[in-house]
This record gives structure tokens, sequence and C-alpha cells, in this order.
């Protein structure tokens, strides 16, 4: 008797898959119970909650419902990874184009004024669908090019999206569409700041790792220092910057003329790039640190110089390691970016703070959305560029 039960509980646990129970779960929750869009009079007013059948004309909401329910049992049970690949991108696709006509159908007509926001289930479909396709390619294990083809076409959609209007009577997009000029305007002082502080902290750490490497009672001391700036909050280093930066700009001829003043872009500048240096040090060190003696020692052993060591053996086999700590600076500093917003420093966060100030969320998701993009590309365009740069690089040690 009790081994009938233990046979039936293995054969019951081979057929399903735990993480795939977890998202079958966020699936039906997302479908079933939660509101997949919220429709308001207007950007002020508090929001009504539609479920998928209200929100969509019948036959696409019985359709959506299909898709996402069969969505479910294919992530339950163990099914091949080729199918769970295909059915989550196939949901996202769904949801992508439906919560456009979920918006078109919930607009009573020559209304300009009624907003139509994804809620809380259309959030939790898009999550638990983007969850089952990363546990698919984890499991298919392909290489970087696959991993970029992937990202690739999943912004195609969302850029095609956007280029054909079927998100255009979505409340985030009537936001943009009131304020466009601005959003490209603070787009291009986000990403300024994000990659000028990060080039600004490599031209600078690099050197500086090295010097750490090969000089090792720097090490400690510098190492300490860089550590204990990344242990200051971003707004207080952003208001410590203040004072002197304005008094560089009010004593120093010229300065002000560049842009240097106590608020505004200088001030987030800096502290971005104090913020950049530590994992750019710090990874350069431990990339040097663990080239392999022997191919020093065969270096010297052809006469090779320190320089030419150091250009032709030493940073090569460091540079994995050296660029982890680059796109450590580039995601994070995409997000702090956001934050300079309160010292005048432009960039997303100030729809963010727009947003929050006039309690309106789409307002809030207008500034939120892109930076989280933007950091997500960054990850996994430079997680694809770190695999490929790395040495006797199989698919079996890719990670």
């Amino acid at each position: 008797m009790a081994t009938g039960i233990i046979q039936t509980r293995e054969r019951l646990a081979f057929r399903f898959d735990k993480l795939g129970l977890i998202i079958a779960i966020l699936v039906l929750y997302g479908a079933l119970l939660a509101p997949f869009a919220t429709f308001r009079a207007n950007r002020i007013i508090q929001g009504e909650a539609r479920a998928i059948l209200e929100a969509l004309p019948p036959p696409l909401g019985y359709g959506l419902l299909a898709l996402v329910v069969a969505g479910a049992g294919v992530a339950f049970l163990r099914t091949p990874r080729l199918l769970r690949m295909a059915v989550a991108l196939a949901a996202l696709a769904a949801l992508a184009l439906l919560i456009g006509v979920a918006a078109d159908h919930l607009t009573p007509p020559d209304n300009s004024f009624a907003r139509v926001s994804p809620a809380s289930g259309f959030w939790v479909l898009v999550f638990a669908f983007s969850l089952l396709v990363a546990d698919a390619l984890t499991r298919l294990n392909p290489g970087p090019g696959l991993r970029l083809l992937v990202f690739a076409g999943v912004l195609v959609l969302a850029g095609g999206m956007l280029v054909t209007g079927r998100w255009d009577d979505l409340s985030i997009m009537k936001e943009y569409a009131n304020r466009s000029d601005l959003f490209w305007t603070e787009a291009g002082r986000h990403v300024t700041l994000a990659l000028g502080s990060l080039v600004a902290a490599t031209v600078v750490g690099l050197p500086l790792g090295i010097l750490c490497h090969r000089v090792e009672r720097l090490r400690a001391g510098v190492l300490n220092v860089l550590n204990a700036i990344q242990t200051i909050p971003s707004i207080a280093l952003f208001g410590i910057l203040i004072a002197p930066l304005g008094w560089v700009a009010a004593n120093i001829p010229g300065a002000a003329a560049i842009g240097i003043r106590g608020i505004g872009a200088a001030p987030a500048f800096v502290a971005l790039f104090l913020y950049s240096l530590l994992p750019v040090v710090a990874n350069t060190v431990v990339g040097l640190a663990g080239v392999p003696h022997a191919a020093n020692d065969a270096a010297r052993g052809i006469g090779m110089t320190d320089r030419q060591r150091l250009v032709a053996i030493e940073f090569p086999l460091a540079f994995p390691v050296i660029l982890t700590g680059i796109r450590i600076v580039l995601v994070q500093n995409i997000g702090l970016a956001t934050i300079a917003a309160l010292i005048g420093g432009g960039g997303f966060g100030v729809f963010v703070f727009q947003g929050v100030g006039q309690t309106a969320m789409d307002l809030v998701l207008l500034g939120a959305i892109p930076t989280v993009v933007l950091a997500f590309t960054a990850a996994i365009v430079l997680d694809a560029l770190i695999e490929m740069t790395m040495p006797n690089r199989s698919r079996g040690n890719a990670a």
C-alpha cells in the first residue's frame, strides 16, 4: 500500500513541473480573479476595474482566456521546451495586442478625457509568461546570439504596436502625446547622464584598477574609500555635491559656462561617476588577479615587457570580468539617473516625480517603463557580450 502511494507520488512529480505550478497559479489568478484593465472617466478620478470579458469584445475575451488557460496547462505539465517557449511568446503577443483593443473598446467615441490603463491582472499575466519564456530559455541553454534574437523579437513586437497605433488609446500613450517633445528631451538627458558617467568612470577606473593591482599597498585604501562612497544614499550624495559645485561655479571662471552648477546635471553626473568607480576598479583588480601565472611566465620567457604583457596577455584575459563591472555600472546608472530629476538634472525621473505629485500613475509609468526597458536591454546585451568574450566558452558553461 505504502509502496503504491510512493510510486503514484513519483509519477505525479515526474509529470508536473514545480516552477510551472507557480506560473500556472499566477496565470489563473491574473486571468480569472484580477482585473485586466482600469477605466476612468478622466485622469483624476478613481478607476473602475474591468475583467477580461468586460474589457474585450466577447470573441476576443473568450479567445484570450482559452489561450492563457492553455498556457497555464503547458507550464504546469512537463511539456517540451520549445512548446513552452512558443506558447509563452504567443500569449505575450496576444496580451500586447489585446490591451490596445481593450482601450479602444472601453473608450467612448469622441471622448478625449477617458483613460484606460492595464490593471493588475494584465501585469501578472505578462510577468508569468515572461517567467515561462525565461525558464524555457534556461532549459534550452541557447547561445548568446539566439538570446539576443529572441529579445530583439520582443522589442520589434513592442515597436510594431507603437508604430501602428495599437496602443494609442491607452492612458500612458495619451500622456506621451501631451508631452512628446519633453519626453525625448528628457530621454536624451537620461541616456547622457547614464552613459557619460559610465565613460568617465571607465576612463578613470581602468588605470586606477591597474595601479591597484600592481601596487598592493594602494589597493586597500582606494577600495575602502570607494566602498564608503557606495554607502552614501543617492539623494544625500546629490545634496552633498550642491555646495562644492556651487562654489566652483561662482569662483572659477568659465565653470558656469560649461554647465557646472550647484543644481542640475553637474551634481547628478558627478554622483553617478563616483558610484560607478567601485565596480570598475574592483572588477579590474579581480580580473587582472585572475590571469593565470603560467600565461605571465610564458610571456616573460619570450621577452615581453610589463606593458606588452598588460596589453597582449593580461587585459584580454581579464576583459570578461572587467566588462561585468561595466555592465553593473550601466544598469545601476540607468536606474539612479531617475533620481537626478530631484535636483533639476532631468531624465525620466521628471515624469516619475510629476506623476507622484499629481497622483497620476500613468505619468509615473511614462518615466518608469522606459527606464526599466533601458536597464533590461543593457543587461541582456552586455551579458551576451560577456559570454562571447569568455575564453574557451562553450554552450555547456554558458551562464
